[in-house]
């Protein structure tokens, strides 16, 4: 289900700019400079994303302390519209693809106006289904992040995506995943749901703890959305491996996505769960690399291998001298490596046969 020629490679800045529009330009610097395909950050009001009695996520508090609650933390997270304006001209100006999650509609609409190659669904937004119409509606390909999700959500998930597709307006919940079900799994429109969902969405593997303990990533449940769902699948990877998103794109991710700061030490809730930049770069020459050694599916040896093959192949040659019409036996002809003669695999083959020429101990035989 692979449409991309390499994986896409998000480098997830979030809101580890900490507020700071300098800060956001040099994340953008720094994953230009790792090689990145794009970099994304994060599109909220907190007053109209959280009330403003929601504690912190545990990891939230670790990293930040719980006394000032999710609010306020973000509150000082947010950017202005005219801080998104201008980090979307400056990735322009960068050359390097500028995304934002929108956590709510207005936030989505908003970045409308911005050339984004895709709409980013964040985990926790995968049952928001109001959020999820307007995405479609939006009219760009949908990548669709996966984490604390089970395959109930996911199917929630895309039954919402794919009836927005064939719909002009919103069904009710138990209708539009009745017809999910119906049609598109198992019905009489199955092939053309297929083919718009595995167009348009890129399901993202994730868990969602952060930093990510390598015990808790279970990548293989990638290849269990792809066959499950038959759309393009992905990694977000919180862990802090470098190796993690190759075996992921060798298991057959599409898109990596990975948060990264320019320091671990500096203040926020994503720091701790982020790469530095060398480590960004690191992990993208990694990636690349793993696609490179991927290859095709079919078994055949290589063009440079035949050289090697001339050489490293054992041939038949005498054990002893053997006269011409003297028959070939066990205890004259044996293998070894030769530039010329007879593959060992005709052993079997030449044994009672006479030679045709004599021929010298550990020559070929005729």
């Amino acid at each position: 289900m692979n449409n991309f020629s390499r994986a896409f490679i998000i480098a997830e800045a979030g809101v580890n700019h900490n507020g700071d529009i300098n800060i956001a330009k040099s994340l953008i610097d720094k994953a230009k400079d790792a090689g990145a395909d794009a970099v994304k950050f994060q599109t909220f009001k907190a007053d109209a994303l959280v009330t403003q009695d929601t504690p912190k996520a545990q990891y939230q508090a670790t990293n930040t302390g719980s006394d000032d609650g999710q609010y306020n933390m973000l509150k000082r997270l947010e950017l202005s519209d005219v801080q998104h304006l201008e980090l979307a001209r400056y990735c322009k100006e960068k050359a390097i693809a500028f995304m934002s999650t929108a956590f709510d509609v207005d936030s989505l609409r908003f970045l409308e106006q911005f050339d984004q190659p895709f709409i980013k669904i964040p985990s926790g937004e995968i049952r928001n289904a109001l959020l999820l119409w307007h995405s479609v509606k939006a009219g760009k390909p949908l990548i669709i992040s996966t984490g604390m999700a089970t395959l109930g959500d996911i199917e929630f998930a895309l039954s919402f995506v794919n009836y927005a597709l064939h719909h002009d307006s919103p069904p009710s919940t138990m209708e539009c995943i009745m017809r999910y079900r119906a049609e598109c799994l198992s019905g009489q429109y199955a092939i053309d749901c297929d083919k718009s969902l595995s167009n348009l969405v890129t399901l993202l593997h994730c868990t969602s703890e952060y930093p990510t303990p390598l015990e808790q990533v279970n990548l293989r449940a990638m290849q269990q959305l792809s066959s499950t769902f038959g759309v393009n699948v992905g990694y977000s990877d919180h862990t802090l491996s470098l190796s993690v998103p190759c075996a992921a794109v060798s298991l057959g991710a599409t898109c990596i996505e990975k948060h990264f700061t320019l320091s671990r030490e500096m203040d926020g809730p994503d720091h701790r769960s982020s790469l530095e930049p060398e480590e960004l770069t690191l992990m993208v020459s990694m990636v690349r690399d793993c696609e490179r050694s991927l290859g095709h599916a079919t078994k055949f040896p290589q063009p440079n291998e035949f050289d090697t093959q001339k050489i490293a192949r054992q041939k038949l040659v005498a054990k002893k001298q053997i006269k011409a019409g003297e028959r070939l036996t066990e205890d004259n002809v044996t293998t070894a490596r030769s530039p010329s003669g007879m593959c060992a695999s005709l052993y079997w083959s030449v044994l009672g046969k006479k030679s045709s020429c004599d021929v010298e101990i550990m020559s070929p035989i005729c």
